[in-house]
């Protein structure tokens, strides 16, 4: 039996009645939920990843009987390593290294020794939680909890209640890996696709102070808020340079999610507080309703939060600035939105 944990091992002690005693060292700030104690028949092998800080150490733990097995799955790691340095900037825990942990349960984004138990298949367990194939192109949780190193481990909340910024942030971050891999298109159907899993069965925010969190839906729909955010700002530079500047700027802290909110709408320029409070604190799906007369179409946004004024774009390409009051633009017989906006649209009653 060996025992791998978080960071460098620093010894190990031959106890002299059948036990061992391992003792690995943490050099960077770690949550105290990421503190791991794995004991199995590990076997090792490792790797060097040339990163934006140097050489990253990687290091493999399967159990003996699944290390060919591994070998292959594990290679995943370093393209992932990169799309994530690329798009949140340096792996944040340099000095510990990054290992991957074969692991009973599913997975655990263990800071610095991420705890794996995908049985070494793409996907979620061999599902794609997308169901548009892209998800079963990449291990499931080699991408998502190793995400969670930047969204939960580099940044973490303060209170459960904001645990979007984990969640939302880290299912947004599989798409950002399915397109590196494949293409802008191909990472947008994943989050498109993925919304088939929320529920609006309660708002994404917890309630502060007691330890609750909020929705699950902070996975799918945290993510889809994310990427209509980057559709509005419409700059892929700008928008790498604001989820970068996140990671900077909150390095090695713990954070409310209004510090991440108030982030995003200075370094993009854009007031996205509507588009927050609608999609964290409430359940409501907000509805393009528009009407045709002869000459026009009128169009507003209903069921949103006051104030709710999100740009839209149309399925063919127009952008559109609806509000809560009737807006008017030329005739179209039926008016349709670009799949990557989480809304609905609704032609009213005459």
């Amino acid at each position: 039996m060996k025992d791998v944990s978080n960071g460098r091992l620093r010894s190990t002690r031959d106890n002299g009645d059948g036990t061992t005693t391992y003792e690995w060292f943490v050099a960077d700030p770690i949550n105290n939920y990421d503190v791991e104690v794995n004991a199995g028949d590990y076997v090792h092998f490792g790797d060097v990843f040339k990163g934006e800080k140097g050489d990253l150490t990687l290091d493999f733990w399967p159990l003996s009987y699944h290390l060919d097995t591994a070998r292959v799955q594990f290679q995943q790691a370093k393209s992932m390593l990169k799309c994530f340095e690329h798009w949140f900037g340096p792996y944040p825990w340099y000095k510990d290294g990054y290992k991957l942990i074969e692991a009973p349960h599913l997975g655990m984004e263990h800071q610095s020794g991420v705890a794996y138990g995908n049985r070494f298949k793409n996907g979620y367990s061999g599902r794609d939680l997308s169901g548009t194939g892209e998800g079963l192109k990449w291990d499931f949780i080699i991408v998502h909890e190793s995400a969670h190193e930047w969204w939960g481990n580099n940044i973490t909340v303060k209170d459960a209640a904001d645990m979007w910024i984990h969640e939302g942030f880290a299912n947004y971050a599989e798409g950002l890996y399915a397109e590196c891999e494949d293409g802008k298109q191909a990472g947008e159907a994943y989050i498109i696709g993925s919304r088939r899993n929320i529920k609006n069965d309660a708002p994404i925010i917890g309630t502060y102070g007691v330890n609750r969190e909020g929705s699950g839906d902070m996975y799918y729909k945290g993510g889809s808020m994310l990427n209509m955010i980057r559709q509005i700002i419409n700059n892929d530079d700008k928008w790498r340079r604001v989820l970068r500047g996140i990671q900077s700027t909150f390095w090695h802290q713990t954070v409310m999610g209004a510090q991440i909110e108030a982030y995003i709408n200075k370094a993009s320029g854009i007031d996205f507080s509507k588009v927050f409070q609608q999609y964290l604190t409430t359940t409501q799906i907000p509805v393009l309703e528009y009407k045709n007369t002869d000459k026009a179409t009128a169009y507003r946004w209903t069921n949103v939060v006051r104030g709710f004024a999100m740009p839209v774009k149309t399925a063919n390409g127009a952008w559109l600035h609806p509000t809560e009051r009737w807006k008017t633009m030329p005739f179209v017989d039926s008016l349709a939105v670009d799949p990557n906006f989480y809304v609905q649209t609704q032609k009213a009653m005459p």
